[in-house]
């Protein structure tokens, strides 16, 4: 699954490729991933412009000169950049047809993700970004912050960290390498977190967050590159997809455990409970 470096390296990318060219057809293959109406989604982009994409957790927000479309890529959503005569791909879902007769495609085996056009007056108030939580690196994620958010939470903090109410972006990759870079047990329960571990929390998430991000984000088996681009960050994983290998601290087997029916993997030794 794109979590926030992943995200944030899609949206750097387009705004290379596809900023102000005009936008001459939309075509809907899969119309339950579009939120709002068929009537207004097509017509109300035709004729405009992407002129900024800006990002808030995993949400993608392609700003129009009046709108903004927001897009989840979910589990495994990516977008292409082909040429308007190219064959449509199987997973195909949406295409945006440009008239320098190249097109945006974005292709969803799985058909999670999500499409919505908005007014930009309501950005604030639509609830898929109302309900997002701070950011990595925001001034405003604090160890107090945390801790307030933690307070009476008996789930385990591996649970709760994944809530995007919370800390919004972290998915399950960069959760499992903050726990280990915490030195926290991804099984304690969220509320036995002491002040020292989120501060640790908080540091943790903005340093593996802003090198994931420089590196292009993580390429796995769930989310390989498209447009170009494919990440590096799975070279720096500690924990991730390593178990029963050594850990590179002490030495110890990496284990893998079902955490909220995720795959938790951390080190038994630099992980106290």
């Amino acid at each position: 699954m794109p979590e926030i470096a992943e995200v944030e390296t899609v949206r750097n990318t387009l705004k290379k490729q596809i900023l102000n060219k005009k936008i001459k057809d939309v075509k809907v293959y899969y119309k339950k991933m579009i939120e709002s109406s068929e009537e207004e989604f097509g017509p109300d982009l035709i004729g405009k412009s992407f002129i900024d994409i800006k990002r808030r957790g995993k949400w993608l927000i392609f700003e129009t000169e009046d709108r903004y479309l927001l897009s989840h890529l979910r589990m495994e959503g990516k977008f292409f950049l082909k040429d308007v005569d190219e064959e449509k791909g199987k997973h195909e879902h949406v295409a945006f047809i440009f008239q320098d007769n190249t097109t945006l495609r974005y292709e969803d085996t799985r058909k999670f993700g999500r499409m919505n056009l908005i007014e930009k007056e309501d950005l604030e108030m639509t609830e898929s970004i109302a309900k997002q939580g701070l950011e990595p690196g925001d001034k405003n994620l604090t160890s107090d912050y945390l801790l307030n958010k933690f307070k009476n939470k008996k789930l385990p903090i591996k649970t709760v960290l994944l809530d995007q109410t919370i800390i919004s972006g972290l998915g399950n990759i960069y959760v499992n390498e903050v726990m280990f870079y915490a030195g926290i047990d991804p099984r304690r329960p969220a509320s036995d977190i002491t002040k020292l571990e989120a501060e640790k929390i908080v540091k943790g998430s903005d340093e593996i967050i802003k090198e994931a991000i420089k590196m292009g984000g993580t390429t796995i088996k769930s989310y390989t590159s498209s447009l170009g681009v494919t990440g590096r960050f799975q070279q720096k994983l500690k924990v991730h997809k390593k178990e029963g290998e050594p850990c590179s601290m002490c030495g110890t087997l990496i284990e893998n455990i079902k955490i909220g029916g995720r795959s938790t993997y951390f080190c038994p030794k630099c992980q106290k409970y």
